[in-house]
């Protein structure tokens, strides 16, 4: 059965059920590493293989992403460039067979709306965040505790 059910309501019907979201800050910057070189390995003429274009779009729409501001260590990158391999096969040969798997390995990092629903983020402009964010637009622990010690 594919799927996870319908996507959490943006609102609970009790405000102690209603989650905090983490605010991601759309800055527009590449963050984390190039697509790197080589990998593909070396073609019948000699020549190293390329990444396809719509590859190449693609992990630069990641490396500009609020999301990619959250991705803090090299496993994160090292599962989104296996990801790539996958993305890479599926537009090189036309085939399609890697599309669900591609689809729900990019969910974990809140590729949609609803997957960041299920991740409890959202991502807001520059010019609407507030003041008390990091860089990377995720609130601090000691701000977050603040606000959970004041509901109480």
């Amino acid at each position: 059965m594919a799927g996870r059910g319908p996507a959490p309501k943006a609102s609970r019907s009790r405000v102690r059920d209603t989650p905090e979201l983490t605010r991601l800050v759309a800055g527009g910057k590449a963050v984390g590493r190039p697509l790197p070189k080589g990998v593909l390995g070396v073609g019948k003429d000699g020549v190293l293989v390329d990444w396809h274009p719509m590859t190449k779009q693609w992990w630069e729409h990641w490396r500009r992403s609020p999301q990619a501001a959250r991705m803090l260590s090299d496993p994160d990158w090292d599962f989104l460039l296996d990801t790539a391999l996958m993305h890479h096969a599926m537009w090189r040969n036309q085939r399609w067979e890697f599309a669900s798997e591609i689809r729900l390995r990019v969910a974990k990092f809140g590729a949609t709306p609803e997957d960041r629903m299920r991740l409890k983020a959202e991502i807001e402009s520059p010019e609407e965040a507030p003041a008390g964010r990091t860089a990377a637009g995720v609130s601090s622990l000691a701000e977050r505790r603040g606000r959970l010690l004041k509901a109480v």
